[in-house]
């Protein structure tokens, strides 16, 4: 069983930065090889994947968000980041860090989201 817990965000104007952070258990040599995606639910919509960052540190976008969103790890730290900027309205939604397990049983996690509003 993996937690995964997302923290960071917040309250912030248009054109304004935030970094979302996903922490999970683990060990560093277990972290080091999960596959972390970045999804978004804004009200009455579906559930959005924004962000990669796979085991390799390769990382992917949506079209979306590609160019003001940087998806990044710190092994040391269990530490999964998401730097926002350039922030607009239609950013606003629950962010939710999704931990993609692998070896013999591979596994997804979920945390419980955290709440981005950007004002305009």
């Amino acid at each position: 069983q993996v937690q995964v817990v997302e923290s960071g965000g917040g309250l912030v104007q248009a054109g304004g930065s935030l970094t979302l952070s996903c922490t999970a258990s683990g060990s560093r040599s277990d972290f080091a090889r999960y596959d972390i995606n970045w999804h978004r639910q804004a009200p009455g919509k579906e559930r959005e994947l924004v962000a990669q960052i796979f085991s390799a540190s390769d990382t992917v976008y949506a079209d979306s968000v590609k160019g003001r969103f940087t998806s990044s790890r710190d092994i040391r730290k269990n530490t999964a980041y998401l730097r926002m900027n350039t922030l607009q309205p239609e950013d606003t939604a629950v962010y939710y860090c999704n931990v993609q397990t692998w070896g013999s049983s591979p596994t997804n996690y979920w945390g419980r989201g955290t709440q981005v509003t950007v004002s305009a």
